[in-house]
């Protein structure tokens, strides 16, 4: 082993205790294993603040003698407890509630409560696809849409249900007769049983469309208890009473497993106050949002780029050399800016690298140039784009004024009319339940209805979403958008470089090589 490592002596009394604990007893690195997530982050909150190394800490202030012996849920609890209690609840030391994590299931879940959901950056989320399972089962005799009490129980529950059994009835019966065209009309990319499953899948990305936003989904989420804190809260002041009833739930659970972390959640002068912080900002605002603008605005379907560094190129090469310089950003900046085109070329050739496939992505100077899009699309792309955590995204309510559209293959196939039928029912109930329940009433309208966001990135994370999201697999409307800001960012912005350094930018047509990409991954797994 290269190098010299100051190894701790432990007796073999102290060895034995340590032993189910950590991954080494001699290593300088090691892993934690076997232990609460309290006692982990209680163990590293100490190790910051004494001279002791990890192993001596655990052994002289969490095991104590009878630590072998203990329920391994308990081990180190106590202490972590009194630790805690000082150090967050009194102190206010968020930075220890980094120290742990929790998965945690979500299930059930409407898109607008698993957008509200996944609205913090700092965790982990998976979401359910709508692209690869087929919602065409009922269960205990109701498809699968959010049961919202307040609304089921009003005098306008029998035509939210209504509608909501139209959409899926249509989506049942669409599916089939959608699958059946595709599979006349398709080129055999496959053969056998993988170019039937390469089908399905095209067939169930198209008919997506026509799924309510009230659809349930099941989210996982990891995340440290700082960011499930946060969550509780943004759910409580949030103004959908599923998101409300969520809250309680998710707290219900995280205080069976990390109590410690959640003591300032059900404090009135803590967790009280933030979430009326929280309510009255956003109520504040939507009434100076009336009052200024009171009419919607139809937008068509596109992408707008309403905002740009304009020397951000400029700014990336200077942020790029600044670490291996020894001059400041202000001499780097006055140094790049005279620069030929063909010097600039080089240099930026140089701070991109020799990228072999998308996943090797340049270093954070280009996080020093940023865009500002203004998108209209349908709510199931939206959806996909807005689990991006590195990205700035506002999103407005979802209402029926920006209209909708029906997939060309759906029109192709002779479905449409049965798409818009279904549809129309949906937006009659929108508008019959908005005014008594305006939040809820978004549950009726559908993944191809449209909605309007905004999305700020710097050009690190443009790169990663615009290559990702343009792929042959992607859906055909958000490879649609990330396409137009690839283009937007070459030819309005003017960066010609930030652009060039995005080699892996699908720009295929959309939906032939989905169906290809499909067929070719379906048919290396059979």
């Amino acid at each position: 082993m290269p190098g010299h490592h100051y190894a701790e002596r432990f007796s073999e009394e102290e060895r034995a205790r340590l032993r189910p604990y950590v991954s080494n007893l001699d290593g300088p690195v090691f892993a934690l294993r076997g232990l609460p997530q309290v006692t982990c982050a209680a163990l590293f909150a100490r190790y910051s603040r004494s001279p002791k190394s990890l192993r001596r800490l655990l052994l002289d202030e969490f095991l104590g003698g009878g630590a072998v012996e203990a329920a391994p849920e308990e081990v180190g609890r106590a202490r972590a407890s009194d630790l805690f209690g000082r150090v967050l609840a009194e102190y206010g030391d968020d930075s220890v509630a980094q120290l742990g994590g929790v998965h945690l299931a979500c299930e059930q879940v409407s898109q607008p409560l698993a957008k509200a959901i996944e609205w913090g950056r700092l965790a982990a989320y998976l979401e359910q696809s709508t692209r690869y399972i087929p919602y065409t089962d009922r269960r205990d005799g109701r498809y699968r849409y959010v049961a919202d009490a307040d609304l089921l129980s009003s005098p306008l529950g029998a035509e939210y249900a209504r509608a909501m059994d139209a959409l899926f009835d249509a989506y049942c019966a669409l599916l089939p007769e959608l699958r059946a065209h595709l599979d006349a009309t398709l080129p055999a990319e496959a053969d056998g049983t993988a170019r039937g499953r390469a089908v399905r899948a095209l067939a169930l990305d198209l008919m997506r469309g026509l799924l309510p936003v009230g659809t349930v989904s099941n989210v996982g989420v990891f995340a440290s208890p700082q960011a499930f804190e946060q969550l509780v809260l943004r759910l409580r002041a949030h103004s959908l009473p599923e998101a409300q009833r969520y809250a309680e739930l998710i707290d219900a659970e995280l205080q069976k497993v990390i109590p410690e972390f959640l003591t300032r959640l059900d404090r009135p002068d803590r967790g009280g106050v933030w979430v009326e912080y929280l309510r009255d900002t956003a109520q504040d605002l939507e009434r100076e949002a009336a009052d200024l603008a009171p009419e919607a605005e139809w937008s068509p379907d596109g992408v707008t780029l309403v905002d740009w560094d304009a020397d951000g190129e400029d700014r990336v090469l200077a942020a790029a050399l600044f670490p291996y310089a020894r001059v400041s950003e202000e001499r780097l900046l006055a140094a790049v800016r005279p620069l030929s085109p063909e010097r600039r070329a080089e240099l930026f050739e140089a701070a991109t690298g020799a990228r072999r496939n998308r996943r090797h992505r340049p270093g954070r100077g280009f996080e020093h140039c940023t865009y500002t899009f203004e998108v209209v699309s349908d709510y199931g792309a939206f959806r996909d784009l807005q689990r991006h955590r590195m990205l700035t995204v506002q999103w407005q309510q979802l209402t029926p004024s920006l209209g909708y559209e029906v997939p060309a293959e759906v029109e192709a196939a002779g479905l449409a009319a049965g798409w818009r039928d279904a549809t129309r029912g949906a937006e009659e109930a929108y508008r019959a339940i908005a005014n008594d329940h305006p939040v809820q009433a978004q549950y009726t309208l559908t993944l191809a209805h449209r909605i309007r966001y905004l999305v700020k990135l710097n050009a690190r994370e443009a790169m990663h979403m615009i290559e990702l999201r343009t792929s042959p697999q992607g859906h055909p409307s958000y490879r649609r958008i990330c396409q137009e800001m690839h283009r937007l960012i070459d030819q309005v912005a003017g960066h010609h470089l930030v652009a060039g350094a995005m080699r892996f930018t699908g720009a295929e047509d959309v939906h032939l090589p989905r169906y290809a990409a499909e067929a070719a991954r379906v048919g290396a797994a059979d």
